[in-house]
This record gives C-alpha cells, sequence and structure tokens, in this order.
C-alpha cells in the first residue's frame, strides 16, 4: 500500500489582500501568490476581469474554508463608461455591436441613477460565468452563440457619479453579491440611448477587508531578490492578515487553550458567563488571537463545524 502524497509546499495560512493589476487574470494572480510564498494550497474570494484593477482578496491554507463569507460581502467598485457603443464584453474587449452620435448630460445621467439602486432585476452578460445548460455562457459567446440569461436579482446599496465629460462618465458602486458592473454601464447605455462600455474598472473593497489591506503585486515580486529563503518567506508571510479577519460580521467567542483543543478535536464546548451568546446559527471561536472553529451556539455550547489549526 502506497504512502499518501506529501503536499508540496508551506502549511502556511492567512488572507493576502491583493492589489491585482491591469491586463493580469485573476487565476494567475492567485498562482503567482501561491508560487512566491511557496504555500500548500491557495485561492480567491470573487474573480477580478483582466482588465479590471483592485483588490483580489487571496486565501492561504486553512482560509481557503473562510472564502464563502467574504465572497458574500458587500463590494466596491469605481469604474469609467465610455458612452457611443456597446460592445459584445460590455467592456473594452469586445466588438463593437451597437453605436450612436448622442452623449448624456451629467443632468441626464443622474436622473436615471435611482432606478438602479436597491433590489434589482440584472440580466449578467452574454461574456459572463453564468452557467446556462451546463456550460460557461462565455465559451457559448466565443463560439458565437447568443443565449438567454434570465435576469436575477441582486442589491446596490450606492451608486454615485462621481465626473462626467462629453465621452465618459465615472461612477462608484457599492454593491452585494453578483453584480456584474459591466451589465450596469450596458443598461445605462441603453436607456440614456446613447449605447455604452466599461472602459476602466477598480475594485477598492470587499467586506471586512478595505483599501489600506490591499498589497501590490510589484511588492511582493520585488522581494524575489533576497536571496536567503528564510527571510524572503518571512517578509512575505508579513503581509498576511489572520485567517479570523474574514468572519467579523459573525458573533465571536474567545476561549482558552483547553477549549481550543477540545474544538479542534471535534467536540462541542460549555458556555459560561454573563456576556455568552445565547444562540447563533453561526459563530467563530478563537484562543490567543487565532481562530480556532466556526459553528453554531445553541443550548449553552458551542458546536464546531469547522476547525482550524492554528
Amino acid at each position: 500500500m502506497s504512502k499518501p502524497r506529501k503536499p508540496k509546499g508551506r502549511p502556511v495560512s492567512g488572507w493576502l489582500i491583493l492589489d491585482k493589476p491591469f491586463d493580469f487574470g485573476s487565476t494567475e494572480a492567485v498562482a503567482k501568490v501561491k508560487w512566491l510564498l511557496k504555500a500548500q494550497k491557495a485561492g480567491h474570494a470573487g474573480t477580478l476581469d483582466p482588465l479590471a484593477s483592485g483588490m483580489l482578496p487571496i486565501a492561504l491554507g486553512d482560509a481557503t474554508k473562510t472564502v464563502p463569507y467574504v465572497m458574500d460581502g458587500r463590494k466596491i467598485y469605481e469604474f469609467t463608461v465610455t458612452w457611443g457603443e456597446e460592445r459584445t464584453t460590455d467592456d473594452l474587449e469586445g466588438e463593437v455591436t451597437q453605436s450612436s452620435d448622442k452623449r448624456p448630460t451629467a443632468e441626464e445621467i443622474k436622473a436615471i441613477l435611482g432606478g438602479y439602486t436597491g433590489t434589482i432585476q440584472q440580466i449578467p452578460p452574454q461574456f459572463s460565468a453564468i452557467k446556462i445548460d451546463g456550460e460557461r455562457a462565455y465559451d457559448l459567446a466565443r463560439e458565437g452563440e447568443t443565449v438567454e440569461i434570465p435576469s436575477r436579482e441582486v442589491e446596490i446599496h450606492r451608486l454615485t457619479l462621481l465626473a462626467s465629460d462629453e465621452k465618459t462618465a465615472r461612477f462608484q458602486v457599492e454593491c452585494g453579491k453578483g453584480t456584474y458592473v459591466r451589465a450596469l454601464a450596458r443598461d445605462f447605455g441603453r436607456q440614456l440611448g446613447c449605447y455604452g462600455h466599461i472602459s476602466a474598472l477598480r475594485r477598492t473593497f470587499v467586506a471586512p477587508f478595505g483599501e489600506d489591506d490591499m498589497v501590490p503585486l510589484a511588492d511582493l515580486v520585488a522581494l524575489e531578490k533576497i536571496e536567503d529563503e528564510a527571510e524572503r518567506l518571512a517578509a512575505l508571510d508579513a503581509f498576511l492578515i489572520d485567517t479570523g479577519e474574514a468572519l467579523s460580521s459573525l458573533p465571536q467567542i474567545i476561549i482558552n487553550d483547553d477549549q481550543a483543543h477540545r474544538l479542534r478535536m471535534g467536540n462541542p464546548i460549555i458556555l459560561r458567563g454573563r456576556d455568552a451568546p445565547v444562540s447563533a446559527d453561526e459563530a467563530y471561536a478563537t484562543a490567543r488571537g487565532k481562530l480556532v472553529a466556526i459553528g453554531e451556539i445553541g443550548g449553552g455550547e458551542f458546536r464546531p463545524k469547522r476547525v482550524f489549526q492554528g
């Protein structure tokens, strides 16, 4: 009987909040960070198109277990719409499908924004990761097919016009999971009768991470010049954010070392004290500032669902 294969790389865990550069794919960015840190496992919380820049939260090691909590968080984008052309991809990459000489005024733009705030129905772009009969919409679109993509409900918390000139308009949007900013540009252009597409897109916030957490890829790559591997990896690890930071929207309980050991063995612990939460479908437990488990609270107990080795 063969021995289980030992995972390659270091068992490093935590979040690295990458400032992804323009014209660099999300999968490519994750692979680069994983290679730089020599990590066993890596994933990301929300794809950014190659033509978009900004925040790409990358989870390493045990932090990959917390990706869904970041995926569900609010996001903030700044984006520029160029008027006069609608494109197949709703951004600079696609071919022009519709054009117009009309250009909207700032007042005309502001007048429509209220209709895109709150809970709205949105049809994702033809070039999107939506599955149609088991196939990705972008694969079908690349083959020349035009598919019927059903509209879906998305949440737009805030939408602001930042600047406007004859050719373009710049916006900031705070939105929920599943919102396509490219679809906003498409729909603005259609409603204003001038057509439009995204010509610049930058993500600046993915809850709970903010702009101050972002690390430019160039800063990480610059550390490759450090010849001593231990020193180089220590410098890279300094950019990591603790795994538990991804769970700040959940109730937290602070436990001791004995309780942490019980949880890591898969056993529940009894909660004592006046401040102990009475019930919660999801909460997380920390010991010495490190994430130990995600679980549920009920009947005076914390019952682990996912454990972390710390």
